[in-house]
């Protein structure tokens, strides 16, 4: 920002105070926000925002200038997010499929960047710096091939060009002319139309929707944004959101790239994977029982009843589920590259091991505290009831007297996390998706609570082997779903997780992750729960997006996996015992499941996880308090 001036002061050693600096690049960015009640941290964690709440990266005691040039970028353009931003525009008129999302985020964050940029002297060069450090971070300099350059970032690049005049910085290396002829061949017209729609989030947003369509990433915008606009109060009326959901939460578009592979490798290595802050769940804790369970039979069988007739119901078709497959982790991966998997994901989140490993801590104190443990007495066989033992002494004559300890509804659960492997979580949030699936399992099996692990997406691009057959059959209309599901047992409810734990390395796998297709997955794991002995069944979905699948939605409905969704979910919410609840990445799932919650930074996935848990076991336990004689 222009003006700021460099108010550091010496201390003896030759170390600098940079708390002057902070105040003042705090009050910089109050004052390009707007808001005077934001909140400006810095610390040694990934730059975010969350929001009127915004996280800075920490300064070195010897900061360079490009350095400090960077972290006051990051609070520009963050600043300028909350000023220039409208995140209920940015849903209403935001495409469907996950790659038109990437673009169409990219170039939004392009655009408030440019209004800074072009307002002030000074946040131009901030923002310089800032996108040049995570160009070089990201190593786009060695990028040579066209599918290696990421679309989303290249068009990012020519829309600031465009609009501010300045060329990508050199450490993009060839992105953006790897990109620039298909970009401006397919949508070089309406390129031109975004200078005149700067200001104007609605009308930039509606010339970007006809990027997309030009360069056949998604549908025209006339195609759906009636639909999109009539569903949204809706939506607001069904399911009411707080006034902290309702504002805007958004990570800034650099910072997510800001922090390199390398940084987070490096951050609390030492830390081993079962260690957490102020208690360790170890191996060594549980039972003899618990790891000798071996794993469920590969095929559960459906109970009768579950979803019968359905998709009949609800007039949704599957052209056929001859190439669909369940399968396991084990199956689709060999051991080695399940280990080497694993690895490299202890390695991508050692820093994050220690905030999850506290609240899975404080999850479990809390669980804990509910088993009020009751015991029948004066059995024949069980453990010994040593009060008992003073009859014996007074009366030897008395037979022995035995206790043993009643089972708990606490006790007689089952939870499934049904993680989303579509394409769209690449990166960060699968990363972190899967190491709080992994930590929580851990957690909630020392409670006594069984837990099974699934992962959902497909065995291809735009149509598999199902959609060679629907060509071969020439083409019959409404085909229906026209992809092959791809489901993943990660861990069984009666495996233990010490056996399990390499599996969930395999999210990392290059290739694993496609589309998603979320009512079939959510029909699957329901009746696998269904299957279980265990009273109470629990259901949690993990996704960052509604359903999508290129070919199917080609051919059919753009709101037939939507529709279908929907309708699962009613299902299960109305005539079930199946307890449902989601948790949406970056994506409102509040409109789709009555028990939810929306997240927009990764991060904050395993506070949400365990809040819903934790808060589903106070419900149940708040009025059903047995009497018990300790």
């Amino acid at each position: 920002m222009a003006g700021r001036g460099d108010n550091t002061k010496a201390r003896p050693g030759g170390t600098v105070d940079m708390e002057p600096v902070r105040r003042a690049i705090a009050g910089c960015v109050r004052s390009v926000a707007g808001r005077g009640e934001v909140e400006v941290s810095f610390a040694n964690d990934r730059p975010g925002m969350t929001g009127t709440a915004i996280r800075l990266p920490e300064l070195s005691r010897k900061p360079t200038a490009q350095e400090v040039a960077v972290t006051r970028g990051l609070g520009d353009s963050m600043a300028l997010r909350i000023a220039c931003h409208d995140a209920k525009v940015h849903s209403q008129l935001a495409p469907q499929g996950a790659d038109a999302r990437a673009v169409y985020d990219a170039v939004e964050q392009a655009r408030v960047e440019s209004i800074g940029a072009l307002r002030m002297a000074g946040t131009a060069e901030n923002l310089a710096a800032m996108n040049a450090e995570k160009y070089a971070k990201a190593n786009f300099g060695g990028i040579q091939r066209q599918q290696d350059a990421p679309i989303q970032e290249a068009v990012a690049m020519i829309v600031r060009e465009k609009l501010t005049g300045q060329k990508p910085p050199e450490s993009a290396g060839k992105v953006v002319d790897l990109w620039r002829p298909y970009i401006e061949d397919k949508a070089g017209g309406q390129l031109d139309q975004l200078s005149g729609a700067l200001n104007d989030q609605q009308a930039f947003a509606r010339v970007v929707r006809h990027i997309l369509s030009s360069m056949n990433m998604a549908e025209d915008l006339d195609d759906n944004d009636t639909e999109t606009e009539e569903n949204q109060p809706e939506s607001d009326d069904d399911q009411p959101r707080s006034d902290e959901q309702n504002e805007e939460s958004v990570e800034e578009e650099a910072g997510s790239e800001a922090a390199p592979a390398e940084e987070q490798q490096s951050a609390e290595e030492q830390m081993e994977d079962g260690e957490m802050d102020g208690a360790e769940i170890s191996d060594d804790d549980m039972t003899d029982d618990e790891q000798d369970d071996s794993e469920t039979p590969g095929e559960t069988k459906r109970p009768a009843g579950a979803f019968d007739d359905f998709n009949e119901k609800v007039d949704y078709k599957i052209f056929t589920q001859e190439f669909d497959e369940e399968i396991t982790a084990e199956e689709l991966c060999d051991e080695a590259e399940l280990d080497r998997l694993r690895a490299f994901l202890d390695k991508q989140l050692a820093h994050l091991q220690g905030a999850v490993g506290r609240l899975a801590n404080r999850l479990q104190r809390r669980l804990m505290a509910k088993q009020n443990r009751s015991w029948d007495f004066d059995l024949e066989e069980g453990y010994l009831d040593t009060a008992r033992l003073t009859r014996m002494i007074i009366d030897p004559m008395q037979p022995l007297s035995f206790k043993m300890e009643r089972d708990t509804k606490f006790r007689d659960t089952v939870v499934t996390l049904l993680i989303d492997n579509s394409g769209s979580m690449r990166g960060r949030p699968i990363t972190v998706a899967a190491t709080c699936a992994d930590i929580l399992a851990r957690t909630l099996e020392r409670c006594g609570v069984k837990v099974e692990l699934l992962g959902f997406t497909t065995k291809a691009w735009k149509g598999g082997q199902a959609r060679e057959k629907w060509l071969g059959s020439g083409k019959p209309p409404a085909p229906g779903r026209l992809n092959d599901l791809r489901h993943i047992v990660y861990k069984s409810a009666d495996a233990p997780w010490r056996r399990a734990r390499r599996n969930l390395g395999l999210m990392m796998r290059e290739g694993l992750l496609k589309e998603n297709i979320d009512g079939e997955a959510l029909m699957w794991a329901h009746n696998r729960l269904m299957a279980r002995p265990e009273q109470r069944r629990i259901l949690m979905m993990i996704s960052d997006g509604a359903p999508v699948d290129d070919s199917t939605l080609s051919v059919n409905p753009g709101n037939y996996l939507e529709r279908h969704l929907r309708a699962v979910i009613e299902q299960i919410e109305t005539r079930s015992p199946v307890e449902l609840l989601a948790i949406g990445i970056g994506h409102d799932v509040t409109r789709y499941y009555r028990r939810a919650v929306t997240i927009v930074d990764a991060d904050e996935l395993a506070g949400a996880m365990t809040e819903q848990l934790a808060s589903l076991f106070e419900e149940k336990q708040a009025g059903g308090r047995r009497g018990s004689r300790r």
